[in-house]
């Protein structure tokens, strides 16, 4: 799977985004992550956002802009490259879902809305992860918040 792209849903409610903590059974670590994955065969970029986000949250969205593509976390031994699209919610009530892909073994625990506005108010994880905080950082000014 190494040379794909992470395709991206920043899901956006009241000033709020949507992120899922992730618990990676492989390398024992838990972190708050963007719900998305990489495309299947035949599966339009638009179309991969919706299926990842349902399976992730079990929310039904509408996929708007591309916020933010760029060269994916040096770390990342799966993607090259991220690219983050703007979506609503049509339907659903967000809650943990679930990671199908057989090459990762990890568990979604929970949901949760971090205020765009203050990232004081955000899960000590999330500020503390090197790749996590500097991602809602840039993903905050992608969407107008800084």
């Amino acid at each position: 799977m190494t040379g794909t792209v992470r395709y991206q849903a920043a899901i956006i409610r009241d000033d709020h985004l949507l992120l899922i903590k992730v618990n990676d059974h492989i390398r024992d670590e838990t972190f708050w992550a963007i719900p998305g994955g990489g495309r299947e065969p035949g599966e339009t970029e638009e179309e991969c956002v919706r299926r990842e986000v349902q399976e992730e949250t079990h929310l039904n969205v509408a996929v708007g802009e591309l916020v933010m593509d760029e060269e994916a976390h040096e770390e990342d031994q799966i993607y090259q490259r991220a690219r983050t699209f703007r979506c609503r919610i049509e339907s659903g009530k967000a809650r943990p879902g679930y990671e199908p892909e057989a090459e990762f073994d990890a568990t979604i625990e929970e949901i949760g809305w971090f205020n765009l506005n203050d990232p004081s108010e955000w899960d000590p994880l999330a500020i503390r992860d090197a790749f996590t905080f500097p991602l809602l950082q840039k993903l905050r000014s992608a969407l107008g918040y800084s």
